[in-house]
C-alpha cells in the first residue's frame, strides 16, 4: 500500500532537515537559500511500534520487519505559488500527488538561518501557505463549475444538483476556508474526490522547534498560536534534535534522548500521526521467519488484509485464524492461544481491527 504524507512550507523552516531525519538519510539538500530542493524526495520510513518486539520476544524469528509509509520532500512554497511565483505551479502539482500534508510551520529563531520574510511570524507563515493551496483550490473550482453550470441545460435533477454544490464550494474556498472544513458529511466530501484539490487533503501541522523548547510545548499554545481549530492535527518536533541523532548509533542516540529529557525522537511522534491521519491502522503476522506489520486501511476485510501481503491471497481467500495482540503475547503464541480458546476463525465478512494477529488459509 503505497500512501504519501508530503511535507510543504515556506523555504528554511527544515523540511528538508527533517525528510534526511526521518529517513536516515541526507537525499534532500538542505542550505540556507530558498529552493535547495526542486524535484521531490521521496522516502519509506519505518512506523515505530512496539509491539513488534514483543511479538518478537514470543515466537524468536529471524527477522522483524515494520510497517512503512512514503514521505515526500516538497519544494518551499513561497507568496503568490499559485500564479507562478518561485516555480509554484511545479511545486503545486507535486502536492497534488501525495495523500496528505505535513505543514512545517517554523517556530525556532536562528539568526543564521534567514527567514524568507525576515522575520519569525508562525500564523502568518501559515496563513501564506494555505493561501496559496486555496487559492489553487480556486482555480481548480472555477473550471469546475462553469462545466457543471453548463451541464445543467439538461435539465437533469442531478446535474443542477451538482452545480448547486459546487457552487457553494467555491463561495466557501473564495471566503479563505479549506475544502476539508466545507463539510462534516463524508459523503459530500466524497462527491468532490475528483477535484483532487490540495486543501481536501489531510493536514498535519508540524511546529519547529528548538532543542530548548522541546520539553516546554503546549499544543494548545500553539493552536492559538497559529489559530487552529482545537481538533487540528499538531506535532511538535525538533529538527535540530533529529539532525543531531542521525550522526549517533543507537546506544548513544538513547543516552542523547534520556539527557535532555525525551523518551523516543520527537519524529515517532510525526510518524505515527501520518499513519493516523491516513486512516491506516496495522495487523501483524508472526512465525518463525520473520514478525511483520502489515498496513490496511481502516475497515478493510478479512481478504482484504490478506491482499496486502498478495493479490492470490485475496482471491483464493478461505478463512483466517485471528487473536489479538494482548493475548497473543498473554498466551505465549498461537498454541496458548488456541488452548486457552483466544484464537478465533473468521470469514471474508470479517473487519480487521488494528492489532490483530492472523493467519491466512486460502485455495491456490
Amino acid at each position: 500500500m503505497s500512501l504519501q504524507i508530503g511535507i510543504v512550507g515556506l523555504p528554511n523552516v527544515g523540511k528538508s532537515t527533517l525528510f534526511n531525519a526521518l529517513t536516515k538519510s541526507h537525499a534532500a539538500e538542505s542550505a540556507n537559500y530558498p529552493f535547495c530542493t526542486i524535484d521531490p524526495n521521496v522516502g519509506i520510513v519505518e512506523v515505530p511500534d512496539t509491539r513488534l518486539n514483543k511479538l518478537a520476544e514470543v515466537v524468536q524469528p529471524e527477522k522483524i520487519l515494520p510497517a512503512a509509509i512514503e514521505f515526500v520532500d516538497i519544494a518551499g512554497l513561497v507568496k503568490g505559488a499559485s500564479s507562478g511565483e518561485g516555480l509554484g505551479n511545479q511545486f503545486l502539482s507535486h502536492i497534488r500527488q501525495v495523500d496528505a500534508i505535513a505543514h512545517v510551520v517554523r517556530v525556532f529563531e536562528d539568526d543564521d538561518i534567514h527567514h524568507v520574510h525576515g522575520q519569525i511570524d508562525p500564523e502568518s507563515d501559515k496563513e501564506v501557505i494555505e493561501t496559496e493551496l486555496i487559492i489553487a483550490d480556486v482555480q481548480t473550482v472555477e473550471k469546475r463549475f462553469k462545466k457543471a453550470e453548463s451541464e445543467t441545460k439538461s435539465g437533469q435533477a442531478d446535474k443542477k444538483k451538482y452545480a448547486a454544490l459546487i457552487g457553494d464550494l467555491l463561495s466557501h474556498l473564495q471566503d479563505g476556508k479549506k475544502a476539508v472544513e466545507f463539510s462534516d458529511d463524508p459523503e459530500v466530501l466524497a462527491e468532490l474526490k475528483d477535484l483532487h484539490l490540495l486543501t481536501l487533503k489531510p493536514f498535519i501541522y508540524v511546529l519547529n522547534v528548538k532543542e530548548d523548547q522541546i520539553n516546554n510545548t503546549d499544543i494548545n499554545h500553539f493552536k492559538k498560536i497559529l489559530n487552529l481549530n482545537s481538533n487540528d492535527d499538531v506535532v511538535v518536533v525538533s529538527a535540530q534534535i533529529e539532525a543531531e541523532l542521525t550522526h549517533l548509533d543507537e546506544e548513544e542516540a538513547q543516552m542523547f534522548l534520556d539527557e535532555i529529557g525525551l523518551k523516543e525522537p520527537t519524529l515517532n511522534a510525526l510518524i505515527q500521526k501520518a499513519y493516523s491521519v491516513l486512516g491506516l491502522e496495522t495487523y501483524f503476522t508472526a512465525g518463525v521467519k520473520e514478525v511483520r506489520a502489515w498496513t490496511v486501511k481502516k475497515g478493510s476485510t478479512a481478504p482484504q488484509a490478506a491482499g496486502v501481503i498478495h493479490t492470490d491471497f485475496e482471491k483464493g481467500f478461505i478463512k483466517a485464524d485471528v487473536v489479538s495482540f494482548d493475548d497473543f503475547v498473554e498466551f505465549k503464541g498461537w498454541a496458548g492461544c488456541k488452548d486457552a480458546g483466544k484464537q478465533r476463525l473468521e470469514g471474508k465478512e470479517y473487519i480487521v481491527q488494528d492489532g490483530d494477529v492472523m493467519l491466512f488459509k486460502f485455495n491456490n
